[in-house]
């Protein structure tokens, strides 16, 4: 996976965390499409977009790992409904955020986001009152789990505001001294799920179909309104 730094040349260029950009590159005549994994607040304060991408063989992705270069240009354009956006004086709402392998960038980008509405509540004051956001992430191992010293860092930041767990579903080398007490061997569970349940949370999910579809069928069981339940297939 390569981690991708744009400078943004478009002051007006905007996005909401959780959304995707339509990536066109000169001379490539597919376009690509990948989820930001930076804050809206990095753009507003830096002009910086970042996107992770997986290698792959699919012409985008392909160009990324073996061609793109620092001061290459390309045009984005931002697209999808898989955000979150609260406005000042919406209520308060806490998140369930569901991570399956490289569907974690989307979610990535809303932890950002929320640890941003965090920092602005303890410093300038912004109007809109976070509630507390639990992460779930499954990769096959550790060492597939992207940002995992980030995501360390904002729990540290931010203690019983953001937490996380990580679940690993083949795990064959020892864990990380570091990680060990937030790591979990087994795919993520009712059990895990259901503690969560209540009127105010919202669930955002984003990793390959089968895992969404499992998921979502998961949250049904439990009495989770779709309506609270949003998610991002990765195909």
């Amino acid at each position: 996976v390569k981690r991708l730094r744009l400078a943004i040349a478009n002051k007006d260029f905007t996005f909401k965390a959780g959304q995707w950009v339509d990536f066109f590159i000169p001379g490539v005549s597919v376009v690509g499409g990948f989820s930001m994994c930076s804050s809206p607040g990095l753009l507003e304060r830096e002009g910086i977009l970042e996107l992770a991408v997986k290698y792959t063989a699919h012409p985008p992705a392909h160009w990324i790992h073996t061609e793109c270069t620092v001061d290459s240009e390309v045009a984005l354009r931002v697209g999808g409904d898989f955000f979150f956006d609260p406005q000042p004086g919406d209520s308060p709402v806490k998140l369930v955020l569901i991570a399956g392998g490289v569907g974690i960038n989307p979610l990535f980008s809303i932890l950002l986001h929320v640890a941003d509405l965090h920092g602005y509540q303890e410093g300038k004051g912004n109007e809109y009152k976070m509630g507390t956001v639990k992460l779930y992430y499954s990769a096959k191992n550790t060492k597939e789990l992207l940002f995992k010293k980030n995501i360390l860092g904002l729990m540290n930041a931010f203690p019983g505001k953001i937490m996380c767990r990580f679940h690993v579903t083949q795990q064959s080398s020892q864990i990380c001294e570091e990680l060990q007490p937030h790591v979990t061997e087994g795919r993520i569970s009712e059990k895990d799920l259901e503690k969560h349940v209540s009127k105010d949370t919202l669930w955002y999910i984003c990793g390959p179909p089968p895992m969404i579809e499992s998921i979502s069928k998961l949250l049904s069981n439990i009495g989770v309104p779709t309506n609270c339940v949003f998610f991002e297939k990765w195909w």
